[in-house]
């Protein structure tokens, strides 16, 4: 499959977004979890052809105005994912959770029509597993009794993007005071 790689700059670090020829989202992650984007598009599509080109203006656009504080809007931009019937519910389930908002992982389970509480785990690790950090919002999604737990791509950036979407209230990260000499 031939898909293309590009760059972009965020409060986060540096972004790599995967598209196709019709600029439709394949994957979005984070430059220091490159071999994670590496091992999903192969989980997902095989073989892949990446070719470099600039990021698709739509894209670019609606992710510099959500890192403006327009967090709506990410909601229009196209995405495409492989995954299992699972996965891809989860994932549509997590673009319906407003901007401010977190829900569970229980939630979405009975959103889902899951009746057992064991479901938590499955939509936890479909959760896990999303190729498009941020746009598919699976940092909206939180433990039941209210802790962050894990996000693939660190909790800092969880912690941030929830801060900033004013779902939580914003924490200043710890920063090492510069001493004499260094």
């Amino acid at each position: 499959m031939n898909l293309f790689l590009s760059h972009l700059d965020s409060p986060l670090g540096a972004i790599l977004l995967v598209t196709d020829a019709n600029d439709t989202l394949r994957a979005l992650d984070f430059v220091d979890h490159q071999s994670r984007l590496q091992r999903v598009l192969r989980q997902h599509y095989d073989e892949v052809e990446l070719t470099e080109k600039q990021a698709p203006t739509e894209i670019a656009d609606a992710l510099a105005r959500y890192f403006q504080g327009e967090w709506e809007a990410l909601n229009s931009l196209r995405t495409a994912t492989a995954g299992s019937e699972l996965q891809r519910g989860v994932w549509a389930a997590l673009r319906r959770i407003p901007a401010g908002q977190t829900t569970t992982y229980g939630k979405i389970a009975k959103e889902l029509g899951f009746d057992d509480p064991r479901a938590a785990i499955d939509v936890g690790a479909a959760n896990g597993a999303n190729p498009i950090a941020i746009i598919v919002p699976c940092h909206r999604v939180i433990a039941s009794n209210g802790d962050l737990k894990g996000y693939a791509w660190g909790l800092h950036r969880k912690r941030w993007l929830l801060g900033h979407e004013k779902a939580i209230a914003q924490k200043e990260e710890p920063h090492t005071a510069m001493l004499p000499g260094f």
